[in-house]
């Protein structure tokens, strides 16, 4: 059957999936599509300008391959659903979380929801990057046009190195094995008519560098080299396409250029790290913070705010309206939690292990007074007090990192962004490059340079091997990305498994799930199996883990 126009419905969980597109499909909503390409050829600059917007708007389209899946909104449904898999976010095994099938490892089918979500967000999201890239001029000297086809090659780039990460485990040990299909501007009708087979986990790490490469020449010529605007961050600029590169180096083992990368990051971006103070009540809620350089950007009449509850906020956010607040709690690993210094300002980011004693600054945030008549909302009482009473009498570790839209407690409003890249994580690349491509005590003097202004005044790295500062450098991965959707890429790429032993899980989802095991990677969707003759070697069936003491 040819890929381009076959639609298929499956059942999940008894929500129907309709209009799912194969990989090569337009995606609905889409901007530009095939026929109006030669417009965009002619010199149309509006469309060329719709087609970029479409790419930043596909980050966040709510029902985009489910009509009404509640963990269908865009990129930071799969953050969550990553997180969620982990052992760093510890969440119940309950209807109110929507993301129970990751909590029990119960989405290792080529069926689940979570795998056809993942697959055909970037696929339609690589569409419309193959779509404006065929539709411009790569010869034009004109800045605005650099810039747009810089998003396109960039974002796709991203896009194949999530599907790399996530359809196969990482890429050192692992470069001839099957990775995913290599779909372009240039083979995507070969694909509609014959299909197209899994590329080699080394040959998706060339495409993607290649695009990159590209993506990187294009900006630095266009002169976008960084942003402070909130409403330029949902765009890739030369210095997130370098932090972009030192994420793929890093996977690849390349510690001088992943580090170079991410020194031109800081010297460029205009971003700078949140400052102590700054970390001493909520944030992480919108993109004119300055140490994102780039993000999801919400806006209140978007379709995953309309919706109440189908949004990043509901399903995190303990002091938000929607799901977190009646049951879907996020709480830190236990153990982690537990290596924090009490100097340290992420200690404040959870609830202590009392159950009291939140940070001082969220006491002074204001209520929504128009939830405060509620059947569940007793009044003007204290924070923590108030998280007490919501999770049934036990808020110890809550987390309350993630403010509320404009700073306002339980509003129904949940428009707040989402961070993609912040400039925190370009020193984290730099100390584990410094320390693994050959310098391991100049690693540990980056990283305690950075802890100890931004974040732990008396904190000092003492690791001696490059081991030991990789690591360290870990730990304060977890710790500063906690919720942002990197955790489960580093333990992939550091082979750590996931191990939830005296984290906080309930007893049946405490999992030691060790490196290289098949449910650490995605089944392809069991659509694309059907629809793609030339797929080739799916990857080994998994098997749910065992609970262990």
């Amino acid at each position: 059957m040819k890929l381009l126009n076959k639609i298929f419905s499956i059942a999940v969980a008894g929500i129907a999936m309709v209009g799912c597109n194969d990989l090569d499909t337009a995606p609905m909503g889409s901007t530009i599509t095939s026929d109006q390409r030669e417009e965009v050829l002619g010199g149309n600059p509006a469309m060329a300008e719709a087609g970029v917007n479409t790419i930043a708007s596909n980050f966040k389209q709510f029902g985009k391959v489910y009509a009404d899946e509640h963990t269908d909104f865009g990129y930071p449904s799969i953050m969550l659903a990553l997180d969620v898999r982990g052992a760093d976010m510890v969440s119940a095994y309950t209807g109110y979380n929507c993301y129970y099938a990751q909590v029990a490892y119960s989405d290792i089918t080529a069926g689940s929801s979570i795998t056809n979500i993942i697959w055909y967000t970037m696929y339609n999201q690589i569409y419309a990057c193959n779509s404006l890239i065929s539709s411009l001029d790569k010869e034009s000297t004109d800045k605005t046009n650099m810039f747009y086809l810089g998003q396109a090659y960039a974002v796709r780039a991203f896009d194949y190195h999530v599907l790399a990460q996530l359809y196969q485990h990482t890429y050192l040990g692992n470069e001839t094995k099957p990775c995913v299909p290599i779909i372009t501007e240039q083979n995507e009708a070969e694909a509609a008519a014959n299909g197209m087979p899994r590329a080699s986990v080394e040959d998706v790490y060339t495409q993607i560098l290649g695009d990159i490469d590209t993506a990187i020449e294009l900006l630095e010529n266009s002169g976008r080299l960084g942003t402070t605007s909130r409403n330029d961050k949902k765009f890739v600029t030369a210095s997130t396409a370098h932090g972009l590169r030192a994420r793929v180096y890093m996977c690849m083992g390349r510690w001088d250029e992943a580090a170079a990368d991410a020194q031109y990051a800081i010297t460029n971006s205009k971003a700078t790290p949140y400052s102590f103070d700054e970390l001493s009540t909520p944030a992480f809620n919108s993109g004119s913070e300055h140490s994102w350089m780039w993000s999801v950007n919400i806006e209140p009449s978007d379709r995953c705010v309309t919706t109440g509850i189908c949004n990043f906020p509901s399903m995190m956010g303990s002091l938000c309206y929607g799901y977190a607040s009646v049951g879907g709690w996020r709480r830190v690993n236990q153990n982690l939690y537990r290596t924090l210094s009490k100097t340290d300002v992420r200690s404040g980011w959870w609830i202590d292990e009392s159950g009291n004693g939140s940070y001082a600054g969220i006491a002074s945030l204001p209520v929504s007074s128009s939830l405060s008549k509620q059947s569940w909302y007793k009044g003007q009482m204290q924070c923590d007090e108030y998280l007490y009473y919501l999770s049934g009498g036990s808020s110890s570790y809550l987390q309350v990192k993630y403010a509320p839209y404009e700073n306002l407690m339980y509003q129904s409003n949940n428009a707040c962004d989402v961070p993609l890249m912040r400039v925190e994580e370009m020193y984290h690349i730099i100390a584990e490059a410094q320390a693994m491509g050959g310098n391991p005590s100049l690693g540990a003097q980056t990283l305690t340079n950075f802890v100890q202004t931004y974040r732990d005044h008396d904190y000092v790295c003492t690791e001696a091997s490059a081991e030991g500062v990789q690591n360290e450098v870990y730990r304060q991965r977890r710790i500063e990305f906690w919720g942002e959707g990197l955790g489960w890429y580093d333990m992939m790429r550091l082979k750590r498994g996931v191990d939830r032993r005296g984290a906080g899980f309930a007893a049946a989802q405490t999992y030691n799930i060790p490196a290289g095991d098949p449910c650490l990677i995605f089944q392809i969707p069991q659509g694309e199996q059907n629809g793609n003759p030339l797929l080739g070697e799916i990857n080994p069936a998994a098997t749910r883990p065992n609970a262990v003491k």
